[in-house]
């Protein structure tokens, strides 16, 4: 027997009332760390967010409308367009240079970030293939599964390459996340994934050699203004006149918050001007500095909430190509809040990377929003049986 529910009961609304509260927190954040940069109209910033939510909620809603398990039939169409893009912000015309980096497409009537939509083009594409393995017989040997291992590299290491390449290592390391979460849900032998985790630590520790002994070579895989970040990480007092600054600044305003916080338009930190780009990048400053420990913990909680809402739509779902979607959306949000506070805070090196659905910024807002869209759709479109077992649908 099967519980049968119109559209509009099936919609996850805990799932949309925490993200009603992320942006609660966003427009706070941004009102108060945004005001110094145009102060004749502290509002300005916060003005574009909203505009840039309401664009995100009809992007949402739209995914929402199409039954997911038609993306299987454009995975591959949108896998390309993603690389294509790519190619050209590389060695095309179009290739717009920006702050050390090319990572954008003129467009002419605006700037276009191919690497955002590549993120949910490759769980798309990385879905559609983990479902074709699951629904098809394979032996469970070693030879299987490092061909399921060799699958995913080949689909993922192509984009990764790239994106890191223009370099934008915080983008390469969420597409990495990806991968990783994907490779986890593949099924394979766990100690495959040991020898992988295995490969990692190795390649990080002949890095650390090639630092130590052949600095010209370590130079062709880490770039300088990279480096920089690292020292700046490792020992940011030493480094607080350049690329230990900002998050000296910003572990102050933290601290400074402590249990209860500064208050709102308070904060010492947020409100002199002290921390660059405090509105996008180290957005969780203003949060901790001026909403103090409670602030920050009830944030911190509501993401926990989001991802568990998350992970119960996806072990709920009777499709398989519908949970590896909801995994993949998983496992992009969750790496990217983890790096985000982990910098903000000393424990990770700075990258950039935008706190979800909180820092100001359009093109990553839309591709957040856009993603909740195909876990919502998901939620929407998962039949629940009384009695009979759970089959995927093909």
């Amino acid at each position: 027997m099967e519980e049968r529910k119109t559209s509009l009961q099936q919609i996850d609304y805990t799932l949309l009332f925490l993200l009603f509260i992320l942006m609660c927190f966003s427009l706070l954040a941004i009102y108060s760390g945004s005001g110094q940069y145009y102060s004749e109209d502290p509002t300005y910033f916060v003005k574009r967010q909203v505009i840039w939510f309401i664009i995100g909620i009809v992007v949402m809603v739209m995914v929402m409308v199409l039954d997911y398990d038609l993306l299987k039939n454009f995975s591959i169409l949108f896998y390309g367009i993603g690389l294509v893009s790519l190619l050209l912000v590389k060695f095309s015309p179009l290739g717009y240079y920006k702050n050390g980096s090319q990572r954008w497409l003129d467009l002419g009537f605006t700037l276009l970030q191919p690497s955002e939509f590549m993120k949910i083009f490759l769980i798309i594409a990385l879905a559609h293939l983990l479902y074709r393995i699951t629904t098809e017989k394979r032996s469970e040997d070693l030879r299987s599964d490092l061909l399921i291992v060799g699958k995913i590299l080949a689909v993922g290491l192509p984009p990764f390459y790239l994106i890191l390449d223009q370099p934008d290592l915080g983008t390469a390391l969420v597409i990495g996340s990806v991968m990783a979460t994907m490779l986890l849900m593949s099924g394979v032998a766990w100690r495959i994934l040991f020898m992988l985790g295995m490969c990692v630590i190795a390649g990080l520790m002949v890095l650390i050699w090639l630092h130590n002994h052949y600095f010209d070579l370590f130079e062709i895989f880490i770039k300088s203004h990279q480096l920089d970040r690292i020292y700046g990480w490792l020992s940011p007092e030493e480094h607080s006149a350049g690329y230990g600054y900002q998050l000296v600044q910003a572990m102050k305003g933290i601290g400074s918050g402590q249990l209860y916080g500064s208050g709102f338009l308070q904060g010492v930190q947020t409100q002199s001007d002290r921390i660059p780009e405090i509105h996008t990048d180290f957005i969780f400053t203003v949060i901790g500095e001026e909403f103090g420990f409670i602030g920050a913990t009830v944030l911190i909680v509501t993401y926990f909430l989001l991802f568990y809402r998350m992970i119960i739509i996806a072990l709920t779902c009777n499709n398989y190509y519908g949970t590896y979607l909801v995994s993949g959306v998983i496992g992009l949000l969750v790496f990217q809040v983890f790096q985000n506070i982990a910098m903000t805070i000393g424990l990770m090196p700075i990258t950039g990377l935008a706190l979800p659905f909180i820092s100001y910024g359009g093109s990553a807002l839309l591709t957040n929003m856009l993603a909740v869209g195909i876990v919502l759709n998901v939620s929407m479109r998962t039949r629940h049986y009384m009695f009979e077992a759970e089959e995927p649908v093909s």
